[in-house]
């Protein structure tokens, strides 16, 4: 992992062990409420061997965190505890860059998980959680071997499924987010859900556009969705 954010982040979830940690004089001093008692296991460095490490068109804001993954929720543990708050449902979006955006969307709008398919997903490595800008410590994901099981469990469970989908006659502002559990689907950017994914939907639903492009890109489209969920929650008696 790297990046300031990333890293701090992970410093401060007692669930990261740390195995090695690398940071430039700078970075130190920054990082310094956050270290803790883990000062002895900091080795000091320069951006330049960090650039060598990392390679030179790597953000790293010269902090280099090397660290175990995160224990992994079970998926019926995350679907139980929602709350009332969304989970959000990723078919096949595999930038790195857009998921970890989708977690720092989640954990600012209170979403209370992500669920992704073992396959056709990002690793939850340092680029997605330089993008997720400490967001992947804060909210859980759970992987699944097969997304129409994993819905069917959802909507046994009480959820309904909403997907995005631009080309939907529904709009988000006008679905009900509040009578039941919402697990909230997104698709790849360009290729959107797939069809069988859609058939497990029971709505579907795209956002109310006025401008000359139609389409969002699909971690500004989940930012969109995940405020009007917690609008509707904050409206309701």
């Amino acid at each position: 992992m790297f990046g300031l954010h990333a890293v701090e982040a992970a410093l401060r979830n007692p669930a990261r062990k740390v195995n090695r940690l690398v940071l430039t004089e700078n970075a130190e001093r920054r990082l310094v409420e956050a270290l803790g008692a883990i000062t002895h296991k900091i080795e000091q460095t320069t951006p330049r061997d960090l650039d060598r490490i990392l390679g030179a068109d790597t953000v790293h804001q010269g902090a280099m965190l090397e660290t175990e993954e995160l224990p992994e929720p079970e998926f019926a543990a995350l679907a139980e505890n929602a709350a009332g708050r969304p989970l959000l449902v990723l078919d096949q979006v595999t930038d790195p860059h857009n998921v970890g955006a989708i977690l720092r969307s989640a954990a600012v709008f209170g979403a209370a998980g992500l669920v992704m398919t073992r396959r056709h997903s990002p690793p939850l490595n340092g680029v997605l959680a330089k993008s997720a800008s400490g967001a992947l410590e804060l909210v859980p994901v759970a992987l699944v071997q097969n997304l129409s099981r994993a819905l069917d469990e959802l909507k046994d469970a009480g959820f309904t499924v909403i997907g995005l989908d631009g080309t939907a006659d529904a709009v988000i502002e006008e679905t009900d987010w509040i009578s039941r559990p919402i697990a909230l689907v997104m698709g790849a950017e360009g290729k959107g859900l797939r069809e069988l994914t859609q058939k497990n939907c029971d709505v579907l639903a795209r956002i109310t556009t006025d401008g000359a492009l139609a389409s969002l890109n699909v971690s500004n489209a989940a930012a969109v969705a995940l405020h009007t969920a917690a609008l509707a929650r904050r409206k309701a008696p």
